[in-house]
Order: structure tokens, then C-alpha cells, then sequence
């Protein structure tokens, strides 16, 4: 062990000199990924086939959760991760790696894990070996494409494969993360206990989760990038089973850009009493029989409607991809909704109202700046969500190239927001909604208050339908009777058809958060939408569960709780 005072004058001269550039300060992640790449791009400017763009996109992210049931804490937990992706085009931007081939999607980054130290050594070592083994991958699969391409008929769309755009140099602090763990198990203790209080609840849970994303993006062309955002949610759901068996679910969630953003305990109090009250009104609900006729979405079903049949369409690659069903790439200039909607995306957008989106972004995975992106203008298509794949007639990016780490990039959806000219109140879209039931002669029409997603296919091989699910449907009778709520509902049909069937809007949007799945990953979305009014709109009732209820009588709380 060395000790100061005891070193003789020259020793310690000596010491000075090896310790002093430790001193300085150590290079940052993003220097080191930018030393490294210069590097590595060098070295293979004289390989064959030569890559003429790469890029590193590396993510430090911070998660913690706490998960509570019937009082009781289930999980706790936090975590720190680095991942880094490569990105290598070898070729030229005409013609590339990537170019797509029917039945052949590229699939060359992996997301390999990055020492969450910044130790140079380390990661230039872990970017070298992945560079490596991306550039074989790309030059096989090059020399593979360049083969196919003189047997293979000629391609509807011949535009580029890759778009040259503007380098962004923009370099934020990193995103702070902050979350007292003790704390929030305090209180999703006490939320969920609530749930004790109402019977037939067989499952339940409270859970906070807060994220924070740092994103390190270089590239060949000049980019460089530090940015970010937080993310935090509240997520709250009850489970039961109705006498036949049928599985039913309430849910309530609530997103903000940071913890301290989410609501009060009283709030969150008052939304698990609801949600432990609308699954008790679904266990004791009857089923709903298949049914086409007119109805309300509200406006966050509506939102979902829009993102599920609306807005997978309109992803720029889908148009190039000949395995895909094409729904819209030949209706630019042409109406695609009615004439009082426009749509837009805007990941810009961080709130709405006061409720905060969580679509947005400062930049894209591919380092192009978030933009609005005007899509549908008085019901006429615009354009498409694009990356930095070019489709004919649209050969740059705006700003859509997105993906969740691990997953290759293609165009995705960011902040969806529906826009309208014929929007009435709330009560005047009611009437007409009775009006429209009378008008044709139904029993009764539909009311859709509350959705937990879908799902929609686009491949050409498959039905161009979509399937959204709904939790929360009532009934809507004619006579002034109550409304009555049904269980067991799927909203079901084709976009096509369900556009022509919209005929007017609220006048007051809503805000549903969700993360959306596709090719490039789950990735952060909202949709924003009045309520609709559909003169039409076909539901089926799913399946009933393969088990009863519980035989056994429930436990109960000392004092007489169920």
C-alpha cells in the first residue's frame, strides 16, 4: 500500500507524472462510438463490396417498476441496460443490402448488449465485432440480391433504397432518471388494496413503471446525436369470469413524461374504484350477439381505430413491399376518408390539453429531426409516413424511421392526430346516433366507451380486416331507456368499408397512449381523435372461456372483507 507521507521527493515526482492524465476527462460514449466507427468505415472503404454508409446507434436505458395485488407488494424492481445497433449499407444508395426481395426482409443488427460503463476498450471492442460480422452478412446477402435481380421480372416500384439526408448534430444532456422505489410501493400498496372491497375480482394489480431513454446516434455522413426522453405510467386492471366462463377484464392506465407528471392518490383511488366497478358490471352483463348497425366511439376508441386501420397503412415501406396488401399506395391525390377529416402526424407534439403524448421524439432512429407530417387534408391522401427507405414519389425521409433496439428500422407511427369539420357536442352526436338507429329500423345502436387495442393485417396473402377490442360497450336503445352494458364484444370489418361509414365527430378529442408492435419492434404511440359516428360498424362476440368460475367459496379479510 503506498502511503503520501512516507515517499521520497523523487517518488512522488514520479507518481504525479502517472496519475495526472488520469486527471482528464475521459471521453464520452459518443466520442467513442464516433472514433470507432471512423475507423472501422476506413478500413472497409477497400473491401469488395465497399460499404458507402454505417451508422451506431447506441440506447442507455433506466427502468423501474413496482407491482402491487390486493394490497401487497409483488415486485420491485430497477435496472440499467446498454444495447447498441449497427447500421451498414454496402452497394450504393440505388441499390443496397437492404433492397427488398419478395419473401427476403433484411435482418442484420442483433441490439448486442454494451457495457453499461463507459469503458473505451470495452465498447470499441464490442462495435468492431459487431461491425464485422454485420458487413459479411450485408455483402453475402449484396451478392446474393445482385444475382436474383437477372432472373428476376422487373419491380413495380424501382425508386432507391436508401435517401441522402441532411446530417443533425445535436447533442442534449443525458435524460435524468429519478424514482423513489420505497415510495411508490407505499402507495400502489394502498391502490390495490382497494380491489378488496368488490367481490368476483379474481386478479388484480397496480403498477408504476418509469423509463428513461438516452439515444447515441453517429453515422458516416456527419450525424451526431445525443437525445432523449422519460416515460412513466400508471397501469391498473382487474380480472373475473362471467357464469359461463368468458375471461373479462377492466383496465384504466395513466401516462406522463416523468413520475412527478403522473396524478394525485386520490385520483388514482377514485380509477381503481372504477375499474373494480366495471368489472363487477361485466361479470353481471349478458353477452352481446353479433351485430352490424350504427354507434359512438368514443374518442380514445376511436383513436385506436384510426391507428389500427388507418395508420399501418400508410407506413411508406408497406407501399414498396409487394407482400403487402397496398390498401393506399395508389390513392395519393385521391380521397381515402371523408371530406371533413384531416389526419396528421406529429411527434413534435408532447402534450394535448394538458394530457402528455407518448408518440413523441426529438429525432428519428435514423437521425433525421421529428417533423408534423400533414397525411390526410380534407380527406384527400398526401402523403406517407416515411423513413429513410424512399417509395416512388416520395424519396426522402419525414422523419418516421423508428424501431425498438435489436429490430431493423422501417417507417412507424409517432403522434396520430385526427382532425375534424363537421364536430357537434357530445349530446347532439347522441341524438343523431338515436336518429340514425330509428332511421334504420335497428333495436338498438352501440356505444363503445373504452378500448384496450387491436390488431390489423396488411399482407397481401392474407384479408385486408381488422380486429379491435373494446372493454367497455353499452348499448344504446332508441326508446330512452337506460344504456346497457354488454360483454364479450370484437369490433370487426375492413378499413375500406368502415371509413365510408363515418358521417360525423364530437367536438372534443381524446388521448389514448399505447406502444405499438410491428416489424421494427414495440415502439411509444398516441392517437388522438374525436368521438365518431358511424351509420355502421360490425361486431362478434368472442369465445367463452374453457373454465367456470372458481368452485370454492373466496377468503375473507379479518374484520369481514371479502
Amino acid at each position: 500500500m503506498l502511503c503520501w507521507g512516507v515517499l521520497p521527493p523523487h517518488r512522488l515526482f514520479l507518481l504525479f507524472l502517472i496519475s495526472s492524465p488520469l486527471t482528464a476527462q475521459s471521453p464520452s460514449l459518443l466520442d467513442i462510438l464516433q472514433q470507432e466507427l471512423n475507423r472501422n468505415f476506413t478500413a472497409l472503404k477497400s473491401a469488395d463490396p465497399a460499404p458507402y454508409f454505417l451508422a451506431y446507434e447506441a440506447v442507455d436505458q433506466q427502468a423501474a417498476s413496482v407491482t402491487a395485488m390486493f394490497g401487497a407488494l409483488v415486485r420491485s424492481s430497477s435496472s440499467d441496460s446498454r444495447s447498441l445497433d449497427v447500421t451498414l449499407r454496402a452497394g450504393s444508395p440505388k441499390f443496397d443490402n437492404y433492397h427488398r426481395m419478395r419473401g427476403d426482409r433484411a435482418q442484420f443488427t442483433a441490439g448486442v448488449q454494451l457495457p453499461i460503463e463507459t469503458n473505451a476498450n470495452a465498447i470499441r471492442r464490442r462495435a468492431w465485432l459487431e461491425t464485422d460480422r454485420i458487413y459479411r452478412l450485408a455483402s453475402q446477402r449484396l451478392i446474393r440480391l445482385k444475382a436474383n435481380a437477372q432472373v428476376k421480372a422487373n419491380e413495380e416500384d424501382d425508386s432507391d433504397d436508401f435517401s441522402i439526408e441532411e446530417p443533425q448534430i445535436h447533442v442534449a444532456p443525458p435524460v435524468k432518471f429519478a424514482f423513489d422505489n420505497n415510495g411508490w410501493a407505499t402507495r400502489v400498496r394502498k391502490w390495490s388494496s382497494e380491489f378488496n372491497k368488490h367481490r368476483g375480482i379474481l386478479a388484480s394489480n397496480v403498477t408504476v413503471v418509469a423509463d428513461a431513454q438516452t439515444k447515441y446516434l453517429v453515422n458516416s455522413e456527419g450525424t451526431r446525436l445525443r437525445y432523449g426522453r422519460p416515460f412513466a405510467r400508471i397501469l391498473i386492471t382487474a380480472q373475473g369470469k362471467a357464469g359461463d366462463g368468458m375471461d373479462l377484464v377492466a383496465t384504466d392506465t395513466f401516462e406522463a413524461e416523468t413520475p412527478a407528471r403522473l396524478p394525485n392518490d386520490d385520483t388514482i383511488t377514485a380509477a381503481v374504484t372504477k375499474v373494480a366497478n366495471h368489472l363487477t358490471g361485466l361479470i353481471q352483463a349478458p353477452p352481446v350477439d353479433p351485430f352490424v348497425g350504427p354507434a359512438i366511439l368514443s374518442g380514445s376508441a376511436a383513436g385506436v381505430f384510426f391507428h389500427e386501420i388507418f395508420g399501418h397503412r400508410i407506413e411508406g415501406h408497406r407501399q414498396k413491399d409487394e407482400t403487402e396488401g397496398q390498401t393506399f399506395t395508389k390513392s395519393v391525390g385521391k380521397p381515402v376518408l371523408p371530406t371533413f377529416l384531416s389526419v396528421n402526424f406529429d411527434p413534435t407534439r408532447k402534450s394535448i390539453g394538458g394530457v402528455d403524448l407518448n408518440g413523441w421524439y426529438d429525432y428519428d432512429d435514423e437521425g433525421v429531426k421529428a417533423r408534423p407530417v400533414n397525411v390526410v387534408e380534407n380527406g384527400i391522401l398526401e402523403t406517407f409516413l416515411m423513413s429513410r427507405s424512399p417509395i416512388r414519389g416520395f424519396p426522402k425521409s419525414n422523419g418516421h424511421g423508428r424501431r425498438q433496439p435489436g429490430a431493423e428500422i422501417v417507417s412507424r407511427q409517432s403522434n396520430l392526430i385526427v382532425e375534424s369539420a363537421q364536430a357537434v357536442s357530445n349530446e347532439k352526436l347522441r341524438a343523431m346516433l338515436i336518429e340514425e338507429i330509428k332511421k334504420q329500423g335497428k333495436p338498438y345502436g352501440l356505444y363503445f366507451e373504452q378500448v384496450t387495442g387491436g390488431f390489423t393485417t396488411t399482407g397481401r396473402q392474407g384479408l385486408q380486416a381488422f380486429t379491435v377490442i373494446p372493454l367497455l360497450v353499452y348499448r344504446v336503445y332508441p326508446d330512452g331507456r337506460p344504456d346497457e352494458l354488454v360483454r364479450g364484444v370484437s369490433i370487426v370489418g375492413t378499413p375500406l368499408a368502415s371509413f365510408s361509414k363515418i358521417i360525423a365527430t364530437s367536438d372534443k378529442p381524446e388521448v389514448f397512449n399505447g406502444i405499438c408492435g410491428a416489424e421494427s419492434g414495440s415502439v411509444p404511440v398516441s392517437a388522438v381523435s374525436p368521438a365518431l359516428l358511424v351509420t355502421e360498424i360490425e361486431i362478434q362476440r368472442k369465445p367463452a372461456g374453457l373454465d367456470s368460475p372458481p368452485a370454492l367459496p373466496r377468503p375473507t379479510l379479518p374484520g369481514g372483507g371479502f
